[in-house]
């Protein structure tokens, strides 16, 4: 940096784009009323040939460009800062360590519409209120002007005003029938809180005597509270609890100790699916507004609910992955529910992991962070061994429930038409007759994994993916799940025009129509990506599944994950099979915490539960050891496993991920980041590849990946500053594109 020079001081500004750069600016002109340029306000720059919005994230007194080389900012976008220096902070460290864009990393922690050159939320909005006269005017009286009677009535419900978008809103376009009163002097202009600020809005809790009874904590419960509670600043905890076991009551209980310090709380999860019975339960019980934050609502929602935490109006905010970035200033509590989820690590784009960032989040904050789940990940189990940090263990259901009992059904040599053997089919029969629920598992979505021509052979392949067109009769369409290529589903054969074409394989489409087949008159309902597109449509129908409504319940790990669904005495698994030779050295942990997962959904209640598990593999060793000694154990089989092979946890990755349209050009690439790699690295880092993806070809575009290695996390790193600028620098076709994924949790 030069010397301090006499002039304007420099905007160091992120810019919303994948450069690794800040860009240095100057702040408009003295004589400009806009307000005062603060680290955390978005500006609009020129950049290139056009303009960009962009973050400022620090003021320097000079610049590496010398004056006439620096160009002015055009507008001040914000009238105050939308992030604060710790939340800056934050976000920034995110982007070093997972070798983001500080621009793209930024702009991924605001609401979308304040990506674009758009003013935020003002504090206050035009809007309308009675006057002392037209309180004390009857609207009976504008008989002759219906319009003005309804606005009358309208404004008469909202004492302290309300906003003409609300009115427009409500009663249409109003304008004419707003002067006409003003004129009269019933009504006068204000300025009125926008809906993120107003309390009604604000998610009020209810009232002390609607909420509900506080349950008393068995002994391992309390514990673990006691533990939280008797840390000072940050520490990280496991709350490692089966299912069933209780452990919402834990953070139920740690939420209501930090609003009685007058503190905030964000609280994780990793689907959408996931938020609404968890956020029943936590309205029922936390005295304080709250809010939640996903990609489900509409753009506006994001917003308003956005500004609701960082202006300290929200008190708990309980969000999906990406609420990670969301500003709460007065912080003090951070719960990652379901911590092993995949879902939680972003695999595109500013690749994150949410959990990751929880922990290093609390540090910053400095407060507790806990992670909650009934199969940790194994990174997590090793952190307990390694002290870092705290297991709390709770080992038993809560109340009278006890754990379900799980039968494997052997189902080498049977053929299931129907995906159901007959052993779980008669248990169905036996669980609908006592009038009870069922809870059967398929992770497959459609009606059929693949079509195919039994005179030719031919196979529904995806022409622009290495993968199979999966049938979805109801639609009556072939799709790729992978890049979302559609296709008519054909009468005849494409290749031979031949009748025979024959659906392979089970999705849940075609088992819910055996089922409906089988059980005629009884109460299903499918639940999973295709069957709840629509808004509210998830949300119903577990509404529907509480209440005892549906008596068969059928669907993917949407349905698996996280849901308290008490009338549910029989869960049949119709097929896990793939996870136990997955070619992913976490297949098995996967295949492990989902059975768990989805078992755990039985016997939750009085009732007592029974797991049907259909397998053509019944001595697989992993599998024994887990039905037999439990999930610890197999975890503790798993980490011996990747401690003998020297794998994550025991050693940290990078991969490299490169793709074109043309086949050749992604391999070429890595074969000179390869070399450019071992030019760096240091006898500790090990380098594999480059090779094909393990799905070669993805939406039409070739992939390949290099694998990078180390025993410890910061020569891998040190490797990575030197390297990346010298890939960054390498000479590419301009359609080639390649990414970084730190701490990769899927690496083929």
């Amino acid at each position: 940096m030069k010397p301090a020079r006499d002039g304007p001081a420099i905007l160091q500004v992120a810019v919303a784009a994948p450069l690794p750069e800040l860009f240095d600016y100057l702040p408009l002109t003295n004589g400009d009323t806009s307000p005062k340029p603060q680290p955390g306000m978005r500006v609009l720059v020129p950049f290139g040939r056009g303009r960009r919005v962009g973050m400022i994230v620090g003021i320097a007194a000079d610049s590496d460009l010398p004056p006439e080389r620096l160009k002015g900012m055009l507008a001040i976008l914000d009238q105050e800062p939308l992030l604060q220096p710790a939340d800056l902070e934050f976000i920034l460290w995110s982007a070093r360590y997972y070798r983001a864009a500080p621009g793209e990393a930024l702009f991924t922690a605001l609401p979308t519409r304040l990506r674009r050159p758009e003013p935020a939320q003002t504090r206050n909005l035009p809007g309308w209120r009675l006057t002392a006269a037209g309180q004390t005017t009857a609207s009976a009286t504008l008989n002759r002007a219906p319009r003005q009677r309804a606005t009358i009535d309208y404004l008469h419900e909202c004492p302290a005003g309300v906003s003409q978008r609300q009115l427009n809103d409500a009663l249409g376009a109003c304008g004419p029938s707003l002067r006409a009163l003003a004129e009269r002097g019933l009504i006068e202009p204000c300025q009125v809180a926008p809906p993120a600020l107003v309390p009604q809005e604000a998610d009020e809790p209810p009232a002390p005597a609607e909420m509900a009874p506080t349950p008393e904590l068995n002994p391992q419960q309390a514990e673990a509270v006691a533990a939280v509670r008797a840390s000072q600043g940050f520490a990280g905890f496991l709350l490692d609890g089966i299912t069933g076991s209780g452990k919402t009551e834990v953070y139920l209980r740690l939420i209501g100790d930090a609003l009685d310090l007058g503190c905030q709380i964000l609280i994780l999860v990793p689907e959408i699916g996931l938020t609404p019975q968890l956020e029943q339960r936590l309205r029922a019980r936390i005295p304080a507004p709250m809010v939640v934050l996903h990609s489900g609502l509409s753009e506006r929602e994001r917003e308003e609910r956005w500004f609701q935490g960082a202006r300290g109006r929200a008190r708990v905010l309980l969000g999906t992955r990406s609420a990670i970035f969301a500003p709460l200033p007065e912080l003090a509590l951070i719960i990652v529910d379901e911590e092993h989820d995949l879902s939680l690590k972003q695999q595109d784009g500013f690749r994150y992991s949410a959990r990751d960032l929880a922990v290093r989040r609390a540090q910053l904050c400095d407060c507790p962070v806990i992670l909650g789940s009934a199969t940790p990940s194994l990174e997590s189990l090793h952190n307990c061994e390694r002290g870092r940090y705290q297991r709390l263990v709770l080992s038993h259901r809560a109340g009278q429930a006890q754990a379900p009992r799980v039968q494997v059904a052997d189902i080498r040599g049977q053929y299931l038409d129907t995906g159901m053997g007959p052993l779980l089919l008669q248990r169905i029969e036996e669980r609908i007759n006592q009038g009870e629920q069922v809870l059967l598992f398929l992770n497959r979505r459609g009606f059929s994994p693949v079509l195919t021509c039994h005179d030719c052979g031919w196979i529904s392949e995806c022409i622009r993916c290495d993968a199979r067109l999966t049938i979805h009769r109801n639609r009556s369409e072939l799709r790729c799940h992978h890049c979302g290529l559609i296709r008519p589903l054909p009468a005849r054969c494409p290749y031979c025009e031949g009748p025979d074409l024959r659906p392979l394989g089970q999705g849940t489409e075609r088992v819910e129509d055996s089922l409906r087949q089988r059980f005629p008159g009884i109460p299903l309902a499918r639940i999973d990506r295709d069957s709840t597109s629509r808004k509210g449509e998830l949300e119903r129908l577990l509404a529907g599944a509480l209440n005892g409504e549906f008596r068969i319940l059928l669907g993917t790990q949407m349905l698996a994950k996280g849901h308290h669904l008490p009338g549910i005495t029989l869960v049949g698994i119709l097929d896990l099979d793939h996870g136990l030779y997955g070619a992913d050295f976490r297949a098995t942990e996967r295949m492990a915490q989902l059975l768990v997962q989805v078992a755990g959904r039985a016997g939750r209640a009085e009732k007592p539960g029974t797991v049907i598990l259909q397998t053509r593999h019944p001595h697989h060793p992993m599998l024994r050891a887990l039905l037999e000694r439990g999930y610890g154990a197999f975890a503790r089989a798993a980490l011996a496993e990747r401690r003998a092979a020297g794998m994550p946890p025991f050693s940290y990755q990078v991969l490299i991920r490169a793709d074109s349209p043309r086949e050749e050009a992604a391999m070429a690439f890595l074969q000179q980041a390869a070399t450019q790699a071992r030019e760096l690295q240091t006898p500790d880092i090990e380098l594999w590849g480059p090779a094909p993806a393990a799905m070669e070809q993805r939406a039409g575009r070739h992939r390949a990946q290099l694998l990078l290695q180390a025993p410890e996390r910061a020569p891998l790193h040190r490797l990575l500053e030197r390297l990346l600028p010298r890939l960054r620098a390498l000479p590419r076709p301009r359609e080639l594109r390649f990414s970084l994924d730190v701490d990769p949790q899927e690496t083929l």
